[in-house]
């Protein structure tokens, strides 16, 4: 006779696993091309002078540092809920969702030391008169952003792969002996 998973324990633990991983793949997706959006933006800014610059970062600030904290925050959370999971699950490491966690954590952390401060200095900044200084501060925001966005792709692309493999590769651990994901020892294999 074969033994079954008590699917009483195995179908809310996937469905919530199910749900995190789209909520991470959703929000993290969203950040990333948020990300991308913003930085093409910076981009085009570079050729116009201080007035343009300030006056286009304050629009920006209006309501993008709502937007980013909205999809960076719950991108963050469903991520660690996948990692918790994963390690719950004692299966391999996790090392792509463990990827995307760091990634996702130093973006959070770049953006609290250099880009929320400097966004908080631009709010203040007087469009006909922009500090002398704004160029220097629009490269460190620039530069800062750049990495934000490699690390927000990469991220990600981390998660995406991780999806993937995981739609691929059925838990063995999990799969009743003589089903397709028996090992090919199984007697139970060996007879079918």
């Amino acid at each position: 006779m074969t033994a079954h998973p008590d699917k009483s324990t195995t179908a809310p633990a996937s469905r919530v696993a199910a749900l995190a991983r789209g909520a991470s793949l959703l929000f993290s997706g969203v950040f990333a091309g948020f990300l991308v959006a913003v930085f093409v933006l910076e981009m085009s800014l570079r050729g116009f002078d201080g007035q343009v610059y300030t006056q286009v970062r304050q629009v920006e600030l209006d309501a993008l540092d709502r937007l980013a904290t909205a999809t960076l925050l719950p991108a963050t959370i469903a991520t660690v809920f996948l990692v918790v999971l994963a390690f719950k699950g004692r299966g391999r490491t996790p090392w792509l969702l463990l990827t995307a966690l760091t990634l996702l954590a130093g973006i959070l952390v770049l953006t609290l030391a250099v880009n929320l401060p400097i966004n908080a200095d631009q709010l203040d900044w007087h469009v006909q008169a922009p500090p002398a200084d704004w160029a220097r501060v629009r490269d460190r925001w620039q530069i800062a952003h750049g990495v934000r966005t490699c690390a927000g792709l990469l991220a990600f692309g981390a998660l995406i792969a991780h999806a993937a493999r995981g739609a691929r590769a059925p838990d063995r651990a999990a799969s009743p002996v003589g089903s397709p994901g028996a090992p090919e020892r199984s007697p139970l294999r060996q007879r079918t």
